[in-house]
């Protein structure tokens, strides 16, 4: 167990504008003040930030291609007693963004970590898209790679909640058209540039939205309203209904017993006809 405030000798992951400069709270600006080194993605662009508050502070690279050998270099600060704090170069620390790896070791190592809560934009998008909001699923980035996402998709397809990605606007024709294919013509509504000049919504469904892809540029957000239409799974052989989930991490046993479930059968006829296939 940790404590919740500001301690000695912690990790601080500290959340910062995704545009708008004032998007920043009174505590993470304490916390920039007070952590003695700060971890940042890009030190340029941590650096503009820290100059528009007139903070100064040692700045250390810590990004998605040295991660890991940061880790064992953080935990030496901490024992000697520093602060330390981590930021992005836009938003909360780890989503879609490097962090994940040194937090999971410190906190085997038995150190502190304390994430401060700020700006995200997935909640913004997600609370101005008019898709219902709770429950949802945030997925990040899809793979880059087409046929990779279509197989991305493919596997959340059946979900019943909005889904929430990341996409660049490069891509974003690509994306929009393969979710086109996989999905069907859902209702979407799509971010760009949360909190900066330009900021603009798009709403309607992928079809209509799609018409706009080609002019959308800096970074996007997609909200998709969830399946929800009657999922027939006597299309699915039993294996492949066990295997849907077992691509989503469940436990063969909790595969089974969900497949049950939803074909209103017991959990050892699953077994059986899983195991015979």
């Amino acid at each position: 167990m940790q404590k919740s405030y500001e301690v000695a000798n912690a990790l601080y992951l500290i959340p910062t504008p995704i545009g708008n400069l004032e998007d920043i709270t009174i505590r993470s600006l304490n916390t920039l003040k007070m952590v003695d080194i700060l971890l940042c993605e890009d030190t340029r662009t941590t650096g503009i930030l820290l100059a528009n508050y007139e903070i100064k502070k040692k700045l250390v690279s810590c990004h998605e291609y040295n991660e890991d050998q940061m880790k064992t270099t953080i935990e030496a600060y901490l024992e000697e007693g520093k602060n330390v704090g981590l930021v992005t170069d836009q938003g909360t620390p780890i989503i879609s963004d490097p962090g994940y790896k040194v937090v999971s070791y410190l906190l085997q190592k038995g150190k502190t970590v304390i994430s401060l809560p700020g700006a995200t934009a997935f909640v913004p998008a997600l609370t101005s898209s008019g898709l219902p909001p709770s429950p949802f699923l945030f997925y990040g980035f899809l793979n880059a790679k087409e046929s990779k996402m279509k197989k991305e998709l493919e596997r959340l397809k059946q979900y019943p909640f909005s889904i929430i990605f990341y996409e660049s606007c490069h891509r974003i024709s690509t994306m929009l058209s393969t979710l086109l294919e996989v999905f069907g013509n859902r209702t979407i509504a799509v971010a760009r540039e949360i909190s900066k000049i330009h900021e603009t919504y798009y709403y309607g469904t992928i079809e209509e939205v799609l018409e706009e892809a080609s002019t959308m540029k800096g970074e996007i957000v997609v909200v998709v309203e969830g399946n929800h239409d009657q999922v027939d799974y006597e299309d699915l052989s039993i294996k492949e209904h066990v295997d849907l989930y077992l691509e989503d991490n469940l436990s063969l046993n909790e595969a089974m017993k969900k497949v049950a479930k939803e074909r209103g059968v017991s959990k050892s006829e699953i077994y059986k006809a899983y195991h015979k296939d």
